[in-house]
């Protein structure tokens, strides 16, 4: 009987189960530290028939719930719905590890194939009759008012997740809406894949020594490297963020900085193979398509139905009291530069190529501050270590190097996190730090395990995944302050899954609406400033001495500075982002549409968009952040806000804040509304006044 039910579900879905030994992609994670994902054994074969076969173990166990006989109620649907899908979670963390991490020409077809697939599979959930009706049946129930807070907080999650997904469609709507997000799903794979093809294969030459002037030796000995793993002779600058925005800082080589820049932000914009424009238009208009089935306006109404913002209104509201201010600073930024530029004899006018390049000598002729200076006091390793400093002083957590544990490649390490005072688990750490190919840019922070109490005590896995460049072996990886920011922000997405104490897995840690998300992230940045780190971690690669006061009180001097060039890259993406999303299903040009709208918004040509619309991996390889790239203002108008709790107590450690932030902010997940968990750490709703503090903008 349950081989054949079994049988009729795989049918129903399309899926088939191989009859082979046993896929070790699908057995329990085994292991110390309550079990650890078998890393060490993945073959890319079986990835399909993993995916697949949890699929098929998910529909059989959704089927149990809804064939219940019992009237619905929270324990047998909700929590019932809860345990269900943990062996396609375990398949999937792999899965996407590969995806983010070990991407490859033998891993895009798995990709491309399986992407439709699993949109298929999230579609027959979420529009499942049956399945529906119990959920509704236990959110519109007498009894729901007698759930406890977290209990009544899973269930209107559930219920507005499958509303917002189509739910409450009719048959054809529904098939509709299936049939564009499967389109959507290859649309996705498809833009990853052309912009990691040209992250990749695209790269600047230098061949000279002459090409090298200006380069302080760190990026010089990562350049070597990255020839020498390339089997070039001379120097390389890969196409990625962390390689390119170094080079345009330093290099003296106007025309090669001019080349670099072009390269960089003409990632999927070449008009070849991995051109992303036509994909992006036909992205725009099935997103359109399916808002207006589900019964939204726009895509943009419909993906900020859930958030804090709760509509495009306001959160272009935020985007548009910023913008002025941050242009107007702009414009006092290229004249500064353009005086030294003219003092020199350069004989140029300011160009995009050419803006970090002056902004660096603006700063050290106004404030006396060297990056490359800073730079020496900042090694990765040490700001690692820094990372477990400031936890155990906010949070009480402790790291040690975990044992035994596999990792997808070598530069991985792992390590163990405990309470300090109970030295209990609380989950495993794993860090990435170094670029390679087919591993996407940028930085970014993943949970392989969420944290629970409902099947087990289950702790969290997560991760910390960067692209830093290695220099010569045994030698210390300096890093800009920058890029120390990011690391700190990372981290910060990690400690909020890590201080994770919630009963059900879909509330757990970071599973917060998008426009929050951010927040404990970038307010853990500030503590990379505080006295307390740079005098215990900001060491001289050299000597080993601290960062000297007088340096520390030249950073601060300068920490409002070039704030016009980082908040109009970033937030004019991010208006561009929700424009697009409120076009309608209007066939959108993506070259023209970026141009018509810069020029409205009076962007400053002296810059470009931190993400173009070709290479805006946030928006279009999938939905998560799609009219969503506003989360990160939103989120540091809260952050700013926070940190002046601190500072109006006694400073960035104080115990009795710390305290308020764990229990409102990092420990509570997605239990509590995240306006009503702010104000009850803050005593107050957060206003914009405390970010144009911090970014050294009029306030009014």
């Amino acid at each position: 009987m349950r081989k054949s039910l079994l049988s009729s579900l795989l049918v129903f879905a399309g899926l088939a189960v191989s009859q082979t030994a046993p896929n070790p992609l699908l057995l329990p994670w085994a292991g110390s530290y309550n079990g650890v994902p078998p890393l060490d054994k993945v073959r890319l074969d079986d990835f399909k028939p993993a995916i697949e076969a949890a699929m098929a173990e998910n529909i059989a166990e959704i089927h149990k719930i809804t064939h219940n006989p019992s009237p619905p109620n929270f324990d047998n649907t909700l929590a019932a719905l809860e345990r269900t899908g943990q062996t396609l979670n375990r398949v999937l963390a792999v899965y996407y590890i590969w995806s983010s991490n070990m991407n490859s020409e033998a891993f895009e077809p798995i990709e491309g194939e399986m992407e439709p697939k699993l949109a298929a599979f999230r579609d027959q959930v979420v529009q499942n009759t049956e399945l529906f009706k119990r959920i509704e049946a236990v959110y519109k129930s007498p009894a729901y008012q007698n759930l406890n807070s977290e209990q009544k907080r899973l269930t209107e999650k559930y219920y507005i997740d499958f509303v917002q997904s189509g739910a409450k469609l009719d048959a054809d709507t529904k098939l509709k809406v299936a049939a564009i997000n499967q389109q959507l799903a290859g649309l996705f794979t498809r833009f990853s894949q052309n912009q990691l093809a040209d992250e990749s294969e695209k790269y600047l030459e230098l061949t000279d020594q002459k090409d090298l002037e200006g380069l302080p030796e760190g990026i010089v000995s990562a350049a070597a490297s990255n020839a020498a793993a390339l089997k070039k002779q001379g120097w390389v600058i890969f196409n990625t963020r962390s390689s390119i925005e170094p080079f345009l800082t330093y290099a003296s080589r106007r025309d090669l900085r001019e080349k670099a820049w072009r390269m960089f932000v003409s990632r999927g914009d070449n008009g070849d193979a991995h051109d992303n424009k036509s994909t992006v238009t036909e992205i725009l208009k099935l997103r359109a398509q399916r808002a207006k089935l589900l019964g939204y306006a726009t895509h943009a109404h419909w993906r900020l139905a859930n958030t804090m913002a709760k509509t495009p209104e306001k959160a272009l509201a935020l985007m548009e009291a910023v913008w002025p201010a941050a242009v107007t600073r702009v414009h006092e930024e290229v004249a500064d530069m353009q005086k030294i530029a003219d003092q020199e004899g350069a004989q140029i006018k300011i160009e995009a190529w050419d803006y970090r390049y002056y902004a660096e000598k603006v700063r050290k002729s106004r404030y006396d501050l060297d990056q490359n200076e800073v730079k020496e006091y900042l090694q990765l390793e040490q700001l690692r270590e820094s990372l477990f400093w400031v936890a155990e002083q906010l949070f009480n957590l402790t790291f040690k190097p975990a044992v035994g544990v596999p990792v997808y490649h070598k530069d991985v390490r792992v390590w163990v996190v405990s309470d300090k005072a109970s030295g209990k688990q609380v989950g495993l750490w794993y860090f990435d730090p170094y670029a390679r190919k087919g591993k996407r840019s940028g930085a970014w922070m993943n949970a392989y395990r969420d944290q629970q109490k409902l099947v087990g005590n289950i702790t969290t896995i997560v991760s910390n995944n960067a692209n830093f460049i290695k220099g010569k072996a045994g030698e210390p990886v300096l890093i800009s302050w920058e890029d120390a920011r990011t690391l700190f922000h990372e981290f910060g997405h990690a400690l909020h899954g890590l201080n994770s104490k919630v009963t059900y897995p879909a509330l757990s840690g970071t599973s917060v609406p998008r426009d929050y998300v951010e927040f404990p992230s970038q307010l853990l940045e500030r503590w990379l400033a505080t006295p307390e780190v740079l005098k215990r971690y900001a060491l001289h690669y050299q000597t080993g001495k601290p960062i000297p006061q007088s340096l520390v009180d030249r950073i601060t001097n300068a920490s409002k500075f070039n704030q016009g060039f980082s908040t109009v890259e970033v937030v004019s993406s991010a208006l561009i982002d929700m424009k697009l999303h409120l076009a309608g299903d209007s066939t959108i040009d993506p070259a023209a549409f970026e141009k018509k709208t810069l020029a409205a918004l009076n962007m400053p040509k002296e810059m470009v968009m931190r993400h173009r619309i070709p290479q805006f991996g946030h928006v279009f390889s999938g939905d998560d952040y799609s009219a969503g790239y506003y989360s990160y203002l939103w989120s540091d108008v809260l952050s700013a806000d926070a940190y002046e709790a601190f500072t109006e107590a006694k400073g960035p450690y104080d115990k009795e804040v710390v305290k308020r932030l764990y229990q409102y902010v990092f420990s509570v997940g997605n239990t509590i509304d995240p306006a009503e968990g702010y104000k009850l750490f803050r005593g107050k709703e957060a206003s914009i006044q405390a970010l144009m503090r911090n970014r050294g903008f009029p306030v009014k």
